[in-house]
């Protein structure tokens, strides 16, 4: 016997569908949202499409899977700064709580020109060690993120080295401390990531040379209660163009009312982008889990 998943997400002229065919009597099936890990501890999708918070990757997994199972999420995310907006739309799944694959495309407008930037990123990130509550140290997880620009004249004006594509490298560390701040659970993270894009890779990669470099991001949050989450997050950018990059801030509030779907709002502080400061604004996601 064979089941058949299919998650069907159009965004303009985007349609995605995914199929999962499994045959039931010898693979373990898909997760419901019902299943596998406590609620909220997967967190949410960030900007790039792999699991996480707003802005930073986490060492998580984006679905609700145990290691007899397979999941699927799908997302949606608008952000919205002084001169800009970002638009992302993505899927992912998670396999056996040990390997994520996914794939996000991002639209970022800007205002004063009417321009339009399109980049799509295929990320795959695998759990090396641990989990997330229930180990001693922090879950430990490895990623990367290809990244291909489609739209490449203003990375091409601005100097970037390179304006077709390019490829980050992480690694995050993860863990809830369970009742640790006057008895609500407190999770942080800290994610080093090995890059040279430019405002995600939206401005090409590099500047007159590969300028590859590490840099930090980082996460706290503390749940409420089993639906409710609270925290900020930081990111770290390198500086590769003549235009100043700074880092991202952002504080935000994460709902999840069940293990189906959750949706997540912030406060954004990203400083200069293409030359033009004081980029602050809104964001808002949601996430569906299958």
């Amino acid at each position: 016997m064979v089941k058949y998943f299919i998650i069907r997400l159009l965004n303009n002229n985007l349609l995605i569908t995914i199929i999962l065919g499994l045959t039931v009597s010898n693979l373990p099936s898909i997760v419901y949202a019902a299943d596998g890990k406590l609620i909220s501890t997967t967190g949410v999708i960030q900007v790039e499409g792999t699991g996480g918070s707003g802005i930073v990757p986490w060492a998580t997994l984006s679905g609700y899977d145990s290691r007899e199972q397979i999941s699927a999420t799908a997302f949606l995310t608008r952000a919205t700064v002084t001169d800009y907006e970002l638009d992302i739309v993505g899927v992912s799944a998670s396999f056996y709580d040990r390997v994520e694959v996914s794939f996000a495309q991002q639209k970022f407008n800007i205002d004063a020109t009417n321009d339009e930037i399109k980049q799509d990123i295929i990320g795959i990130k695998a759990r090396l060690y641990g989990d997330v509550v229930y180990s001693t140290w922090p879950q430990v997880s490895a990623g990367i993120q290809h990244k291909i620009l489609k739209d490449s004249a203003i990375a091409d004006a601005l100097g970037a080295n390179d304006s077709d594509n390019g490829t980050d490298f992480y690694l995050s560390l993860t863990k809830v401390h369970l009742g640790a701040v006057f008895g609500f659970n407190a999770l942080w993270n800290t994610t080093f990531r090995y890059t040279n894009a430019n405002q995600l890779g939206l401005l090409g990669f590099g500047g007159s040379d590969d300028d590859r470099e590490i840099v930090l991001e980082a996460s706290a949050a503390i749940l409420v209660n089993r639906y409710l989450a609270f925290g900020i997050d930081y990111r770290e950018k390198p500086n590769n163009l003549d235009t100043t990059e700074d880092d991202w801030k952002n504080l935000f509030v994460s709902y999840s009312p069940n293990k189906f779907v959750s949706l997540t709002a912030a406060w954004l502080r990203l400083g200069t982008i293409a030359g033009v400061d004081n980029q602050n604004g809104f964001y808002i996601s949601l996430t569906g889990h299958f």
